[in-house]
C-alpha cells in the first residue's frame, strides 16, 4: 500500500466505527469511575457507568414548562452524532469510513457543531440554569477554538495536506509530537474543552445546579453523558492520528496499534482531568489569547520553517 493510502470500509463500516467508539467511550467512563472510587475511598468502581446507564434508561423523562422539545432533543442527541461524524474521517490503521481530502477541516467543522448542540440543549429546556450553562460553553469555546485551529494547522503544514491519511503517513520515522509538543498539548486541552471535561466543566458546574444538565433526566441525560465521553474518545483518536503516528508500530496490526494508543491516551486524559480544578470561562480567556495563542503561532512558524527547509534541501 502506498504511503497515506487508506481503504474505505464497506457498507457495515459506519456501524463498526460506531461500535468501536462506544467501546472506547465506555472504557473511559469505567476508568473515570475507578479513579473516582479510589480518590473518594469508596468501594466498587468500574461497572458503575453500566449501572448508571441502565438506571437512566429506565428513568422517566421529565420536561420543563413550555420547553422547546425539538431543540432540546436535537441538542442532547447531537453530541454523540458529532462524535460519530468526527470518527468518520479518522483512519483506524488503514481503514476509514470516509476518506475526505479535507478531513482535518471536517473535524474542526464538527467541533463548531458541538457549540450549537450544547447551546440548543440549554436553550431548549426553557430554564434559567441550562441557558446560563449554554452561554458559558459559548464563552469557553471562544477561549479554546482559535488556539485549537492553529494546533490543527501545524500537522497539516508538515504533511502538506488536509487529508488524515496523508498526515499519518507523513509521520513515518518520526511522530509529530516529538517536534510539535506545544500543538499536541494545546490540542489535548481543546479535547477536554469540547467534551466538557474538567477543568472545562463550567457549563455543568454545581453553582448553576448542573447547568445544561440540571433539568435533564432519563434518556436525555444519558445521551448527554454518552456524548461527552464519545467526544473525548474521538478527540483521543485524532490526537493519535495527528501527533502519535496513527497505527504505526512493530509486530501488531496497524488498527490494533491505533486502538491501543487511543485507549492509553484516553485513560491518561481521564486521570489528568481529576487533578485539575474547574476553571471559569473568564479565567481561561486571557491565558488562552495572551499566552496560548502566541505560543501556538510560534509553533506553527517553526513547523513551517522546518518543512520548507526540508523540501528545498
Amino acid at each position: 500500500m502506498t504511503p497515506g493510502a487508506v481503504q474505505q470500509l464497506p457498507a457495515w463500516g459506519p456501524l463498526a466505527a460506531l461500535a468501536a467508539l462506544a467501546v472506547v467511550a465506555l472504557s473511559g467512563a469505567m476508568v473515570n469511575d475507578v479513579l473516582a472510587a479510589r480518590f473518594s475511598g469508596r468501594r466498587g468502581g468500574g461497572f458503575a457507568p453500566i449501572a448508571e446507564a441502565a438506571r437512566l434508561l429506565r428513568q422517566r423523562r421529565r420536561s420543563t414548562v413550555a420547553a422547546d422539545e425539538l431543540l432540546r432533543r436535537v441538542g442532547v442527541a447531537g453530541l454523540t452524532v458529532a462524535a460519530a461524524l468526527k470518527v468518520a474521517v479518522l483512519p483506524v490503521g488503514a481503514w476509514v469510513v470516509s476518506d475526505l481530502a479535507v478531513g482535518l477541516v471536517w473535524f474542526n467543522a464538527m467541533d463548531v457543531l458541538v457549540w450549537a448542540f450544547v447551546w440548543l440543549a440549554g436553550w431548549g429546556q426553557n430554564s434559567v440554569f441550562p441557558l446560563v450553562g449554554g452561554y458559558r460553553f459559548l464563552a469557553l469555546a471562544l477561549a479554546y477554538e482559535l488556539p485549537l485551529m492553529f494546533a490543527l494547522t501545524a500537522p497539516a503544514v508538515a504533511a502538506g495536506s488536509l487529508r488524515m491519511g496523508d498526515i499519518v503517513a507523513a509521520q513515518e520515522g518520526l511522530w509529530f509530537v516529538v517536534w510539535m509538543p506545544v500543538a499536541f498539548v494545546v490540542f489535548l486541552a481543546a479535547v477536554l474543552a469540547f467534551s466538557l471535561q474538567r477543568p472545562f466543566t463550567a457549563p455543568m458546574s454545581a453553582d448553576i445546579t448542573g447547568g445544561v444538565t440540571s433539568e435533564l433526566s432519563g434518556v436525555d441525560r444519558f445521551l448527554v453523558l454518552t456524548g461527552r465521553y464519545s467526544l473525548l474518545s474521538a478527540g483521543a483518536g485524532f490526537a493519535v492520528a495527528l501527533f502519535l503516528g496513527g497505527g504505526s508500530g512493530p509486530l501488531l496490526p496497524d488498527w490494533l496499534w491505533f486502538l491501543g494508543k487511543t485507549v492509553v491516551l484516553l485513560w491518561l486524559l481521564v486521570a489528568l482531568r481529576r487533578r485539575i480544578p474547574q476553571l471559569r470561562p473568564e479565567q481561561l480567556m486571557a491565558p488562552a489569547w495572551v499566552v496560548g495563542l502566541p505560543v501556538i503561532l510560534l509553533q506553527v512558524l517553526v513547523v513551517a520553517v522546518v518543512t520548507i527547509n526540508g523540501r528545498s534541501s
